[in-house]
Protein backbone atom coordinates (compact mmCIF):
# COMPACT_ATOMS: atom_id res chain seq x y z
CA UNK A 1 0.00 0.00 0.00
CA UNK A 2 1.92 3.20 -1.44
CA UNK A 3 1.35 6.41 1.27
CA UNK A 4 0.12 9.43 -0.68
CA UNK A 5 -0.29 12.72 0.65
CA UNK A 6 -2.92 14.91 -0.96
CA UNK A 7 -2.66 19.12 -0.57
CA UNK A 8 -6.07 20.43 -2.06
CA UNK A 9 -7.85 22.86 -0.67
CA UNK A 10 -11.00 22.31 -2.95
CA UNK A 11 -13.37 20.13 -1.38
CA UNK A 12 -15.56 18.64 -4.13
CA UNK A 13 -12.24 17.97 -6.08
CA UNK A 14 -10.50 16.57 -2.66
CA UNK A 15 -13.34 14.14 -1.73
CA UNK A 16 -13.43 12.82 -5.79
CA UNK A 17 -9.45 12.89 -5.82
CA UNK A 18 -9.24 10.87 -2.00
CA UNK A 19 -11.96 8.61 -2.99
CA UNK A 20 -10.06 7.62 -6.44
CA UNK A 21 -6.91 6.65 -4.94
CA UNK A 22 -8.29 4.86 -1.86
CA UNK A 23 -10.26 2.56 -4.02
CA UNK A 24 -7.22 2.18 -6.05
CA UNK A 25 -5.58 0.73 -2.73
CA UNK A 26 -3.43 3.39 -1.48
CA UNK A 27 -3.47 5.11 1.73
CA UNK A 28 -4.23 8.99 1.85
CA UNK A 29 -3.62 11.93 3.86
CA UNK A 30 -5.48 14.77 2.51
CA UNK A 31 -5.01 18.26 3.89
CA UNK A 32 -6.16 21.67 2.99
CA UNK A 33 -3.42 24.03 3.67
CA UNK A 34 0.04 24.48 2.78
CA UNK A 35 1.10 24.58 6.29
CA UNK A 36 -0.74 21.48 7.79
CA UNK A 37 0.33 19.68 4.60
CA UNK A 38 4.29 20.45 5.97
CA UNK A 39 3.37 19.24 9.40
CA UNK A 40 2.59 16.22 7.95
CA UNK A 41 5.29 15.91 5.81
CA UNK A 42 7.47 16.35 8.88
CA UNK A 43 6.19 13.45 10.67
CA UNK A 44 6.17 10.87 8.37
CA UNK A 45 7.39 9.75 5.05
CA UNK A 46 5.04 9.37 1.49
CA UNK A 47 5.87 7.64 -1.55
CA UNK A 48 3.56 10.50 -3.70
CA UNK A 49 2.46 14.15 -3.18
CA UNK A 50 -0.50 15.40 -4.96
CA UNK A 51 0.06 19.64 -4.35
CA UNK A 52 -2.09 22.09 -5.54
CA UNK A 53 -0.31 25.31 -6.29
CA UNK A 54 -3.77 27.11 -5.48
CA UNK A 55 -3.50 27.26 -1.80
CA UNK A 56 -5.49 29.54 0.30
CA UNK A 57 -2.97 30.27 3.36
CA UNK A 58 0.98 30.08 1.37
CA UNK A 59 2.35 29.96 -2.34
CA UNK A 60 1.67 26.45 -3.73
CA UNK A 61 5.38 27.25 -5.03
CA UNK A 62 7.07 28.00 -2.07
CA UNK A 63 5.06 24.74 -0.43
CA UNK A 64 6.56 22.50 -3.59
CA UNK A 65 10.13 23.60 -2.42
CA UNK A 66 9.50 23.11 1.33
CA UNK A 67 8.08 19.91 0.88
CA UNK A 68 10.96 18.60 -1.68
CA UNK A 69 13.22 19.45 1.58
CA UNK A 70 11.55 17.38 4.22
CA UNK A 71 11.03 14.57 1.34
CA UNK A 72 13.80 14.69 -0.95
CA UNK A 73 12.91 11.09 -1.89
CA UNK A 74 9.03 11.32 -2.67
CA UNK A 75 7.30 11.75 -6.36
CA UNK A 76 5.99 14.85 -5.71
CA UNK A 77 3.34 15.60 -8.66
CA UNK A 78 1.88 19.52 -9.05
CA UNK A 79 -2.28 20.06 -9.65
CA UNK A 80 -2.67 23.34 -11.23
CA UNK A 81 -4.50 25.47 -13.06
CA UNK A 82 -2.01 27.54 -14.53
CA UNK A 83 -1.48 26.69 -17.79
CA UNK A 84 1.00 29.39 -18.71
CA UNK A 85 4.37 27.31 -19.49
CA UNK A 86 6.35 29.60 -17.29
CA UNK A 87 4.49 28.67 -14.35
CA UNK A 88 4.90 24.98 -14.75
CA UNK A 89 8.24 25.77 -15.51
CA UNK A 90 8.79 27.44 -11.94
CA UNK A 91 6.63 24.60 -10.66
CA UNK A 92 9.03 22.31 -11.68
CA UNK A 93 11.95 23.74 -10.87
CA UNK A 94 10.91 24.04 -7.40
CA UNK A 95 11.48 20.06 -6.95
CA UNK A 96 8.17 18.82 -8.13
CA UNK A 97 8.87 15.43 -10.84
CA UNK A 98 5.53 16.75 -12.59
CA UNK A 99 2.45 17.92 -13.04
CA UNK A 100 -1.57 17.36 -13.93
CA UNK A 101 -3.71 20.85 -15.03
CA UNK A 102 -7.21 20.91 -13.80
CA UNK A 103 -9.07 20.46 -15.15
CA UNK A 104 -8.59 16.43 -15.03
CA UNK A 105 -10.23 13.23 -14.86
CA UNK A 106 -9.61 10.85 -12.49
CA UNK A 107 -8.51 7.83 -14.91
CA UNK A 108 -5.71 10.11 -16.18
CA UNK A 109 -5.11 11.24 -12.40
CA UNK A 110 -4.71 7.66 -11.15
CA UNK A 111 -3.01 6.42 -14.53
CA UNK A 112 -0.41 9.09 -13.68
CA UNK A 113 -0.48 8.16 -10.40
CA UNK A 114 0.44 4.45 -10.88
CA UNK A 115 2.94 5.16 -13.46
CA UNK A 116 5.02 6.78 -10.55
CA UNK A 117 4.48 4.45 -8.33
CA UNK A 118 5.43 1.36 -10.71
CA UNK A 119 8.91 3.27 -11.84
CA UNK A 120 9.52 4.09 -7.74
CA UNK A 121 9.14 0.22 -7.56
CA UNK A 122 11.62 -0.87 -10.84
CA UNK A 123 14.07 1.74 -9.97
CA UNK A 124 14.64 -0.02 -6.39
CA UNK A 125 14.94 -3.37 -7.86
CA UNK A 126 17.14 -2.69 -11.18
CA UNK A 127 20.55 -3.80 -11.38
CA UNK A 128 22.87 -1.18 -12.37
CA UNK A 129 27.16 -0.01 -12.57
CA UNK A 130 29.35 2.71 -11.78
CA UNK A 131 29.24 4.81 -14.86
CA UNK A 132 32.42 7.22 -14.99
CA UNK A 133 33.77 9.59 -17.69
CA UNK A 134 36.10 12.75 -17.31
CA UNK A 135 35.35 13.67 -13.85
CA UNK A 136 31.89 12.66 -13.47
CA UNK A 137 31.48 9.58 -11.46
CA UNK A 138 27.30 8.11 -10.92
CA UNK A 139 26.91 4.82 -8.98
CA UNK A 140 22.98 4.74 -9.66
CA UNK A 141 22.94 1.67 -6.49
CA UNK A 142 24.25 4.16 -3.84
CA UNK A 143 22.28 7.16 -5.87
CA UNK A 144 25.43 9.04 -5.91
CA UNK A 145 26.81 11.55 -8.41
CA UNK A 146 30.09 13.09 -7.95
CA UNK A 147 32.13 15.88 -10.51
CA UNK A 148 36.31 15.86 -9.09
CA UNK A 149 35.53 13.99 -6.27
CA UNK A 150 32.53 16.35 -4.99
CA UNK A 151 29.32 15.76 -4.31
CA UNK A 152 26.34 16.88 -6.88
CA UNK A 153 22.78 16.88 -5.07
CA UNK A 154 21.00 15.68 -7.76
CA UNK A 155 17.07 15.72 -6.95
CA UNK A 156 14.83 11.73 -8.00
CA UNK A 157 14.38 12.24 -11.17
CA UNK A 158 17.33 14.22 -12.25
CA UNK A 159 19.54 11.44 -11.38
CA UNK A 160 17.42 9.15 -12.91
CA UNK A 161 17.62 10.60 -16.32
CA UNK A 162 21.59 11.62 -16.07
CA UNK A 163 21.49 7.58 -15.14
CA UNK A 164 19.02 6.68 -18.45
CA UNK A 165 21.35 9.06 -20.27
CA UNK A 166 24.81 7.81 -18.97
CA UNK A 167 23.75 4.01 -19.66
CA UNK A 168 23.59 4.87 -23.34
CA UNK A 169 26.58 7.48 -23.43
CA UNK A 170 27.21 8.48 -27.15
CA UNK A 171 23.90 7.20 -28.54
CA UNK A 172 20.76 9.63 -29.10
CA UNK A 173 17.82 8.57 -27.27
CA UNK A 174 13.96 10.07 -28.32
CA UNK A 175 12.19 11.61 -26.50
CA UNK A 176 9.22 9.03 -26.22
CA UNK A 177 12.60 6.70 -24.56
CA UNK A 178 13.64 8.32 -22.26
CA UNK A 179 9.65 9.33 -20.84
CA UNK A 180 9.13 5.50 -20.66
CA UNK A 181 12.31 4.93 -19.13
CA UNK A 182 12.72 7.42 -16.44
CA UNK A 183 9.06 8.44 -16.33
CA UNK A 184 6.99 5.24 -17.40
CA UNK A 185 6.43 3.12 -20.51
CA UNK A 186 2.74 3.77 -20.46
CA UNK A 187 3.55 7.73 -19.96
CA UNK A 188 0.99 10.51 -21.98
CA UNK A 189 0.58 14.09 -21.77
CA UNK A 190 3.31 16.65 -22.15
CA UNK A 191 7.11 16.53 -22.16
CA UNK A 192 8.02 19.55 -20.67
CA UNK A 193 8.94 18.01 -17.76
CA UNK A 194 11.59 16.16 -19.44
CA UNK A 195 12.92 19.60 -20.97
CA UNK A 196 13.02 21.19 -17.31
CA UNK A 197 14.94 17.87 -16.10
CA UNK A 198 17.33 18.02 -19.08
CA UNK A 199 17.80 21.70 -17.96
CA UNK A 200 18.00 21.20 -14.02
CA UNK A 201 21.15 18.55 -14.89
CA UNK A 202 22.90 20.23 -17.15
CA UNK A 203 23.03 23.20 -15.04
CA UNK A 204 23.98 21.12 -11.92
CA UNK A 205 26.60 19.56 -13.77
CA UNK A 206 27.97 22.68 -15.19
CA UNK A 207 28.35 24.58 -11.55
CA UNK A 208 29.70 21.21 -10.08
CA UNK A 209 32.65 21.32 -12.61
CA UNK A 210 33.38 25.42 -12.51
CA UNK A 211 34.46 24.80 -8.96
CA UNK A 212 37.63 23.43 -9.45
CA UNK A 213 40.53 25.09 -11.61
CA UNK A 214 40.98 24.37 -14.62
CA UNK A 215 37.37 23.46 -14.47
CA UNK A 216 35.95 19.54 -14.42
CA UNK A 217 35.86 17.60 -17.62
CA UNK A 218 31.81 16.18 -17.62
CA UNK A 219 30.18 14.73 -20.59
CA UNK A 220 27.74 17.36 -22.37
CA UNK A 221 24.26 17.30 -23.06
CA UNK A 222 22.89 17.65 -26.45
CA UNK A 223 19.87 18.84 -27.86
CA UNK A 224 18.43 16.49 -30.84
CA UNK A 225 16.33 18.84 -32.75
CA UNK A 226 12.83 16.77 -33.30
CA UNK A 227 14.12 14.08 -31.42
CA UNK A 228 15.55 13.45 -28.01
CA UNK A 229 19.53 14.03 -26.25
CA UNK A 230 22.32 12.30 -26.35
CA UNK A 231 25.10 11.84 -23.49
CA UNK A 232 28.38 13.33 -25.11
CA UNK A 233 31.18 11.66 -23.52
CA UNK A 234 34.53 13.61 -22.61
CA UNK A 235 36.23 14.31 -25.17
CA UNK A 236 40.08 12.79 -24.36
CA UNK A 237 42.89 15.12 -23.93
CA UNK A 238 45.65 15.24 -25.62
Amino acid sequence: MARLLLVEDDEAIGRRVEAALRANGHYVMWQRTGGSALIEAARSPFDLILLDLGLPDRDGVEVCRDLRVQQPGCVLVMLTARREEMDVVVGLEAGADDYITKPFGMTELTARVRAHLRRLSSDAAAPVGVFSDGDLVLDPSARRCSVAGMEVDLRAKEFDLLARLARAAGQALSREVLMADVWDENWFGSTKTLDVHIAAVRRRLDAAASRTDPPARVPGITTLRGHGYRLDPVTPSG
